[in-house]
């Protein structure tokens, strides 16, 4: 029993860090499945887990939500740059293609490839304002980058705050659209993880909120001190991390 609550508490690390910076998410629990054999309902783990994420990042943003809410425009944009995620994430899921993507070589090569685009990103000069430059146009950009968060190893923060930089969004700017973007698409992975468990009828028991107060605290952590990291600091360091995970998982692979 004790082993069930080491187990949810590793996950959700996992979970709270990697959802809000811009590393692989599938990279960390493939290295962790190699040196832990976790014995846990995933489904019923898998929706505390993104539903924590879910309220933290809602209960950090309150203030700003309640501003969303009063701005209907930048409300528009956030929901019109979370569309082409839903659209091809119900593609995607609908046609199992998601299955076939999930391999181990696949997420290795897209945290290498992705980390080095995301360091070449960074290096933008350029300082855009969410209230003075966001528009359509650069919102449905970075959502059809966002596009690529559905192939494991990409990483939905870490392509969201890529386009960003690239569009010459400043380092903070560019996290808070990425945490913004979060907000439905961790929404979508709770109802429909959700559903999935209804039907099954999957009991929740005391290991289901421990994971979900756990993910909570680690995603809230995680969310405060990178937005104060990015005020100050590159990239670099995640860009670095990323390189080395990719090794590890080569090292997997090709052993």
């Amino acid at each position: 029993m004790l082993s069930n609550y080491f187990d949810t508490l590793i996950l959700s690390i996992v979970q709270g860090v990697s959802e809000f910076i811009p590393v692989s998410s599938s990279a960390h629990l493939i290295i962790l499945s190699k040196l832990n054999e976790f014995n846990l309902s995933s489904l019923t783990i898998d929706v505390s887990l993104h539903l924590g994420s879910l309220l933290a990042i809602i209960f950090y943003f309150n203030k700003d939500l309640i501003n969303l809410l009063k701005n209907r425009n930048l409300a528009l944009l956030i929901i019109f740059g979370s569309v082409p995620l839903i659209i091809f994430g119900y593609i995607f899921y609908a046609t199992n293609l998601i299955i076939h993507l999930r391999n181990t070589e696949v997420i290795a090569w897209m945290t290498l490839v992705f980390g080095i685009i995301l360091y070449f990103a960074d290096k933008t000069k350029l300082e855009k304002k969410i209230d003075r430059d966001l528009n359509l146009k650069n919102i449905l950009i970075i959502g059809i980058f966002q596009i690529l968060a559905l192939i494991p190893g990409v990483s939905r923060s870490g392509i969201t705050i890529t386009a960003g930089r690239i569009l010459n969004f400043n380092r903070y700017e560019s996290s808070k659209i990425s945490f913004y973007l979060s907000i439905p698409a961790l929404a979508g992975a709770s109802i429909i993880g959700l559903k999935d468990t209804l039907d099954q009828n999957v009991q929740f028991n005391s290991i289901v909120i421990f994971s979900t107060i756990c993910s909570f605290i680690f995603s809230y952590l995680t969310i405060k001190y990178f937005l104060i990291y990015v005020k100050k600091f590159s990239l670099n360091i995640f860009v670095y991390y990323r390189i080395f995970l990719a090794l590890m998982l080569f090292a997997i692979i090709y052993n």
